[in-house]
């Protein structure tokens, strides 16, 4: 089974390809990070309980005071806890990397369990989108990424505050930077090889229909590079899918090595 990690920047369109892939003629399942995160923080849910214990002292508004009565507690207040973590000074780095690493984990463990029940179901493909894909070091287990950018951050921004009203332009500007610059993401991808398809980039800097072209293109180049065929030798051979599974697992670990290098190496010139 190929998995097909799909990342960006906020506001890039990537929820759009998303909704792309889930639909005819692809009708690939999705493995949604952000609606997995949204999950093990649910009221009475240990991530819950650590985040009510780190941020509810510094976050007065950190739970929806009107929300219906819970008995496993009042759910959280999101925006009030965007606010506290996106940002670029040390605070919010601080206080982003505790959230990070309360959630990230359990949306881990959650994303193996749906891996496998996608694979024994004989999926030839299924997406993993996350949002912060490279940041979480899962790049390292997908056969293919598909980067979703745009070449100017105001494009980002505007399409942010007209998606979601209620950001200032100061939150917006704080959400986007946050999420880390998605031209480097892009690159990143295209590091990982664009003629075996390991990375590809998809450019949304104009209209749906044109994203739409452009997702076309990129899925006839990645179903051309592993065929439906190779994915049930995959699940009728499982001595070959784990051997598969090791080899681009240390290929990816490799790959992400030669990338670091490489960063050291420019940031050593500068």
């Amino acid at each position: 089974m190929l998995i097909i990690g799909l990342t960006g920047s906020i506001a890039t369109g990537k929820s759009t390809v998303s909704n792309i892939l889930s639909s005819p003629p692809y009708s690939l399942p999705i493995i949604d990070a952000d609606l997995l995160a949204r999950k093990v923080v649910e009221p009475g849910t240990p991530g819950y309980k650590a985040i009510v214990n780190y941020f509810g002292t510094s976050t007065p508004d950190l739970l929806l005071e009107d929300a219906p009565s819970n008995p496993a507690g009042k759910p959280l207040n999101r925006p009030a806890l965007g606010r506290r973590v996106f940002g670029v000074s040390e605070e919010r780095k601080r206080d982003r990397a505790v959230l990070n690493g309360i959630v990230h984990p359990a949306v881990r463990k959650e994303v193996y369990k749906a891996l496998i029940w996608h694979y024994v179901r004989g999926q030839w493909a299924v997406v993993l989108d996350v949002p912060l894909l490279f940041e979480s070091g899962m790049d390292l287990i997908c056969g293919t990424v598909v980067v979703v950018g745009v070449h100017d951050p105001a494009v980002q921004m505007s399409r942010l505050r007209a998606r979601d009203s209620y950001l200032t332009a100061e939150d917006a500007e704080h959400r986007v930077r946050s999420q880390g610059d998605v031209l480097t993401k892009a690159e990143q991808a295209e590091f990982r090889g664009t003629a075996s398809k390991r990375g590809v980039v998809v450019w949304n800097d104009a209209d749906k229909p044109e994203l739409e072209r452009a997702v076309t293109v990129a899925m006839r180049e990645i179903q051309a590079s592993s065929p439906r065929w190779w994915a049930w030798v995959l699940l009728v051979a499982p001595p070959v899918g784990a051997s598969v599974a090791v080899w681009n697992l240390a290929v990816n670990f490799a790959t992400q090595k030669s990338w670091e290098r490489k960063k050291r190496e420019d940031k050593a010139k500068l």
